[in-house]
């Protein structure tokens, strides 16, 4: 090995300042120490430099970020990331359904394009044929384009935050908080529209003491306004638990390999083979977390 003076060490710290991921740096750093005995404050001043450097956090990803920045008077309207992604998902979506429905509504023998939006279509219609029972087949009919809608943005969503470098719309709070908030705002106005005042008895169950009363109303309703915090709060929560947790593991896999050194390689396998199971897990609940928002929503309405 080299032999560096404590000057040569803060110089290479001052230089590297800032470049949180540079393990040889580190390397360097410890080897000074354990090897050649650098001692003293040029050595700690480096020391110091090396902690103040920022470490990457992986809560990163869902820093949601001005593209196009827009104000009018005291409100913001800036154009995100997070508008851009759905932006680019609905773009998506309706790029597929225009590609399926030319030339008179597809090909007579599906191809695998066409195939998929019709398993959509009829997964999301038998969905809610099975979980709205209570109601008419004409109302359900009502309800069924609004159901297959949402349950095709969150699918894209999700699955658009899988792919490296990109954002995850569905892992911020305020915007699942927003769309179920809006959605049984809606199953409210539903609820008036087809029981009028009786739908106020949805409050009150039958047989309750007229004391209890007063009670057991105001259970019920802030037990049917946290149904809506909970349909955001599921999602939101499972998809950046989720996102958090590969981030993690990936890092700490790459920082492994890194290392140079063979035994760090073979030990790098185990939690390799960790963010590929971890990655396909995800992959997995981004589908099930459209699927429970929108069998949710079902149930809901019946």
């Amino acid at each position: 090995m080299i032999n560096r003076s404590p000057e040569d060490v803060l110089a290479a710290a001052e230089a590297l300042h800032g470049e949180s991921d540079n393990i040889p740096f580190m390397e360097f750093l410890l080897n000074d120490l354990n090897i050649n005995g650098v001692q003293g404050a040029a050595y700690t001043d480096a020391l110091n430099l090396a902690g103040q450097v920022p470490i990457p956090s992986p809560l990163e990803q869902f820093s949601i970020l001005p593209l196009i920045p827009m104000n009018i008077g005291n409100l913001y309207f800036s154009f995100t990331n997070s508008s851009l992604f759905m932006l680019l998902t609905l773009s998506l979506v309706l790029l597929l359904v225009h590609f399926v429905t030319k030339n008179g509504g597809g090909n007579l023998v599906p191809n695998a394009w066409q195939s998929l939006v019709e398993l959509l279509y009829d997964f999301v219609l038998n969905l809610v044929n099975e979980q709205i029972g209570g109601l008419s087949g004409n109302v359900k009919q009502k309800f069924f384009p609004c159901i297959l809608v949402t349950f095709t943005f969150l699918l894209f969503c999700n699955l658009q935050g899988m792919i490296p470098y990109s954002f995850t719309v569905t892992s911020h709070f305020l915007i699942t908080l927003g769309l179920s908030f809006s959605i049984f705002i809606g199953i409210t106005i539903v609820g008036f529209q087809i029981n009028g005042l009786h739908f106020l008895s949805f409050f009150l169950p039958a047989g309750v003491p007229l004391p209890l009363a007063p009670f057991l109303v105001l259970l019920e309703l802030i037990s049917y306004c946290f149904r809506a915090l909970s349909l955001g709060i599921r999602l939101f929560a499972n998809m950046m638990a989720g996102h958090s947790l590969v981030k993690i593991l990936s890092g700490f896999a790459w920082t492994m390999l890194c290392m140079n050194d063979l035994l760090y390689f073979i030990g790098d396998l185990g939690p390799l083979f960790i963010v590929l199971a971890l990655t396909g897990l995800e992959l997995g609940v981004a589908i099930l977390q459209a699927y429970v928002f929108t069998i949710l929503i079902c149930i809901y309405l019946n």
